[in-house]
C-alpha cells in the first residue's frame, strides 16, 4: 500500500524547496497539556517528540538560530477562540490560568526567544508572527511540535502561504496515534513542506553556524 501511495503521487507531488539562509526553529504548543497523565490531550508519544525538541533547542541557541516558541491561550468561556473552541472541547485547558497551558520545565523559553500566543490552529493566524520573521529577515522555519495533523501542519501551511520555506522536523512533532502523524507528515511532505528527521534537522542547524 505504501509502495502505491508514492507511485500515485509520483511526478505529480514530487518537488522540493531548499533550505534558506536565514533560519528560525519554530516550536508550535509544545506544553503541558500534551505531556501530563490525565490531560485530554496527552498520549505517550509526546514524550519522545519532547527530548526531540529540547536537543533542537540546544543546537539552535548554541549557534545563535532564532527560536519561537508558541502557546494557545483563551480568555475565560472562550469566546475569543471562536468555532475552534466550540469545536474542540479539549481547548478548554488553555483558558488563561491553567497550569496545562504553561511550557514543561524542560523547554522554558529563554530570554532571548519570542513567544507568540495564538487562539486558532495556525501559528501565524491572527498573529504577528509573519511581520516578527520578516522583520529579522527569516526565510526559512523549521517547525516542530504539537499536534502534527493540527497545529503543526496548519503552521507549515500559512509558512508556506506567508513566502517562509517550512522544513517539518517529523522526530519532533507528536500526535495522539500513528496514523494520524504518519498521514499528515506524508501530505506535508508530498504538497506543502520539506519532512527532515532529528538528523538531518542537527545537520541543518550546523551548517547554519558555518554560513554565519
Amino acid at each position: 500500500m505504501a509502495d502505491d501511495l508514492k507511485d500515485n503521487y509520483a511526478g505529480a507531488f514530487d518537488g522540493a524547496l531548499g533550505f534558506g539562509k536565514r533560519p528560525a526553529l519554530l516550536i508550535v504548543d509544545v506544553v503541558v497539556a500534551y505531556l501530563t497523565p490525565g490531560s485530554p490531550l496527552c498520549d505517550p508519544a509526546f514524550q519522545t517528540a519532547l527530548e526531540s525538541n529540547e536537543r533542537l533547542v540546544a543546537a539552535a541557541r548554541a549557534v545563535g538560530m532564532p527560536v519561537i516558541f508558541t502557546n494557545v491561550v483563551y480568555q475565560p468561556g472562550g469566546a475569543d477562540g471562536g468555532l475552534f473552541y466550540a469545536k474542540v472541547p479539549a481547548l478548554k485547558a488553555f483558558q488563561r490560568g491553567s497550569e496545562m497551558g504553561a511550557f514543561p520545565d524542560t523547554l522554558q523559553p529563554a530570554e532571548a526567544d519570542t513567544i507568540v500566543s495564538k487562539q486558532y490552529a495556525s501559528a501565524f493566524f491572527g498573529t504577528s508572527l509573519a511581520s516578527t520573521l520578516s522583520a529579522q529577515r527569516i526565510d526559512t522555519l523549521l517547525i516542530t511540535g504539537f499536534s502534527t495533523s493540527g497545529c503543526v501542519r496548519a503552521s507549515a501551511l500559512d509558512a508556506l502561504q506567508h513566502g517562509f520555506v517550512p522544513f517539518v522536523v517529523a522526530d519532533a512533532c507528536g500526535d495522539r496515534h500513528p496514523a494520524p502523524h504518519q498521514a499528515n507528515l506524508f501530505d506535508l511532505q508530498a504538497k506543502y513542506a520539506e519532512v527532515v528527521s532529528e538528523a538531518r534537522a542537527l545537520d541543518l542547524i550546523g551548517a547554519a553556524r558555518s554560513a554565519g
